[in-house]
């Protein structure tokens, strides 16, 4: 390191403040069009402000953006229009981590990540906005795993707030998925009545887990189930309908179970509980190629895990162990050579040669 360079990194550290970390720079993407037999519409164009609101947006994706997972949602987004029957008229929204006091050592500025992800994909239609996390930041309570705790996390929580009101309804992404089918066929997944929430179930899974006794001992508290047939499902993929969400007023539900969690312990794992306590029991059913999760093993040790029995659409790497950081590692699992596959940091004859 250099003099002059460790005289600035002193100088932050005595004034208490944190460095930028500069953001790695990730190729170009191929450009994918729309295919004539499916009847797509015309394109969106990429600069356009408005192209949010267009009829010709036949997708609308939403997805985090930060720098600590910023490689995963390149891959998301590759997967994501290479397999689209229409990649031209899907539309991407992103929010960006914003207001962080004090910055963090890892904090970028927004206009760092639009620019990166734009000049990996000229041609994408997407806007980024800025996710204040202070408006959530006092409502997270501690779990089980630091890299829950983050605000932006919870973002999912106010999509309805952040888009724009012409958008009804968006497929929510985690960064950690690659997509293996088209994600028209997951966006028009029916939501029946007043359904928000469209997600695969797990009802095998024991959903008692998910909660403290001290919850369940609660006649008040447990009554929360009373007459829904409550079970798990992931958050990292889901289809909402925006316009109900609205109108139901879920994030106020979400944050006032988030509020009492702050008084009394009712769970343990981040922003997952009180999407379940809002809407376990009242979404529509996905059906489970459409997340194949878990495959980053658990919240503790990351280890491998297989695919579960039945097709793929979606690959999905929840849990502690991400494929980016155990290909650096030098020890994949298997299912990594998937999503190795998507990488837009790493050369492309060495992913055409993996």
């Amino acid at each position: 390191m250099s003099p002059s360079r460790l005289i600035v990194l002193l100088l932050c550290a005595a004034a208490g403040t944190a460095a930028a970390v500069a953001l790695p720079e990730y190729r170009e993407a191929p450009h994918f069009t729309n295919s004539e037999a499916a009847q797509c519409p015309p394109p969106l164009p990429a600069t356009d402000a408005d192209a949010a609101c267009s009829p010709h947006a036949v997708v609308h994706v939403a997805m985090t953006l930060d720098a600590s997972y910023l490689r995963g949602t390149m891959a998301a987004v590759l997967s994501v229009l290479r397999h689209a029957s229409c990649p031209e008229s899907v539309y991407f929204h992103f929010l960006a981590a914003a207001g962080s006091s004090p910055p963090s050592s890892s904090s970028v500025a927004v206009q760092e990540l639009r620019d990166t992800v734009r000049a990996s994909f000229p041609s994408l239609a997407f806007r980024v906005y800025p996710f204040d996390e202070s408006r959530v930041a006092g409502l997270i309570s501690t779990s089980i795993r630091g890299a829950l705790d983050r605000p932006l996390n919870y973002a999912r929580s106010y999509l309805a707030s952040t888009l724009p009101s012409c958008v009804r309804r968006v497929v929510y992404l985690d960064s950690d998925v690659v997509l293996t089918d088209d994600i028209a066929s997951l966006a028009a997944t029916p939501l029946p009545r007043e359904t928000a929430v469209a997600a695969p179930e797990y009802c095998r899974a024991n959903f008692t887990a998910y909660f403290t006794p001290g919850f369940w001992a609660s006649p008040s508290l447990s009554a929360t189930f009373k007459g829904r047939r409550a079970c798990y499902f992931n958050t990292g993929v889901m289809v909402l309908d925006l316009a109900r969400w609205r109108r139901a007023g879920y994030t106020a539900q979400i944050e006032e179970w988030m509020e009492l969690q702050k008084r009394v312990r009712i769970y343990e794992l981040g922003s997952l509980p009180p999407f379940l306590l809002v809407f376990a029991g009242r979404i529509a059913a996905v059906d489970h190629r459409w997340n194949q999760h878990g495959l980053g093993g658990d919240n503790y040790r990351g280890l491998c895990r297989g695919l579960h029995v039945g097709a793929v659409s979606l690959l999905h790497w929840s849990g502690k162990g991400k494929p980016w950081d155990r290909l650096d590692a030098g020890r994949p699992c298997p299912l990594d050579a998937v999503w190795s596959k998507y990488d837009l940091l790493r050369p492309a004859a060495e992913i055409e040669s993996s």
